[in-house]
């Protein structure tokens, strides 16, 4: 990866990622991904390339016609598949920045009072972890156990689950994965709402940030919400592509 600008790893990243929880195969030119999870990011597809997009929503609606999911579309998409999936019914879900950032720019800064971090491994602490991501990223409360059984039988051993204590409870979160050679991409982003206004994203962010520089990589990509998009921007990442969801059905 030669600048922030260079999608082509970044997309590639975040699609190994979400087929972590599937076993699914992130470089198809249809990527499709099954994990069963209830929630709607943790199916669906997350690109068309080469593809008759008939065929591609025919496909998909019947590969994960009974769960919960979500399409994709970013740069890495064939041109004119979102209005191709507006044509066809889709439903738009919003759109999500793509961020970059040169990991040799950013800045340390100190950590907020109190704040413990650390990775977390052990099958109780990844409960707990994302037990805490749950509440802040709107997770339905019936889907957690489903990601918890994800996030432990997650395809790739390349992540890092970064987790901030006070006072010995987890209150904030940030996933780095590593499955990709060329970059860090950064999930699960999320603060307890009675921590937040303290700096915990910020620090978890940048710790992420850091880890990814100590692995010789250069840059460090996420997807953000509009409430995380001046966090991230604070700590000096550029928006350099985004991506459009959408999903089938009521």
């Amino acid at each position: 990866m030669e600048s922030i600008n260079d999608l082509p790893p970044q997309l590639a990243a975040n699609r190994r990622f979400w087929c972590g929880f599937a076993g699914a195969d992130p470089d198809a030119d249809l990527a499709i991904y099954r994990s069963g999870i209830g929630t709607g990011l943790h199916n669906g597809v997350l690109r068309v390339r080469d593809w008759p997009l008939d065929e591609a929503v025919e496909k998909a609606g019947n590969e994960l016609a009974d769960v919960s999911w979500s399409w994709w579309v970013g740069a890495d998409s064939d041109p004119g598949t979102a209005s191709g999936l507006i044509a066809r019914g889709a439903h738009p879900l919003g759109e999500m920045p793509v961020m970059a950032v040169d990991v040799t720019t950013v800045e340390d800064a100190e950590d907020p009072a109190g704040l413990e971090i650390g990775a977390v491994y052990a099958p109780a602490e990844i409960a707990e972890y994302v037990r805490a991501y749950a509440g802040p990223l709107e997770i339905n409360p019936a889907s957690v156990d489903g990601v918890i059984a994800g996030e432990l039988a997650f395809a790739y051993p390349e992540v890092i689950r970064i987790a901030g204590r006070i006072d010995g409870r987890i209150v904030g979160t940030c996933t780095l994965s590593l499955a990709s050679t060329e970059v860090g991409a950064l999930y699960c982003i999320a603060t307890d709402p009675a921590y937040r206004r303290r700096g915990i994203a910020t620090a978890l962010t940048r710790e992420a940030v850091w880890l990814t520089g100590e692995t010789g990589r250069q840059f460090a990509t996420l997807q953000a919400t509009a409430e995380g998009e001046p966090v991230y921007q604070n700590i000096g990442f550029t928006t350099v592509s985004s991506y459009r969801l959408f999903h089938f059905g009521g």
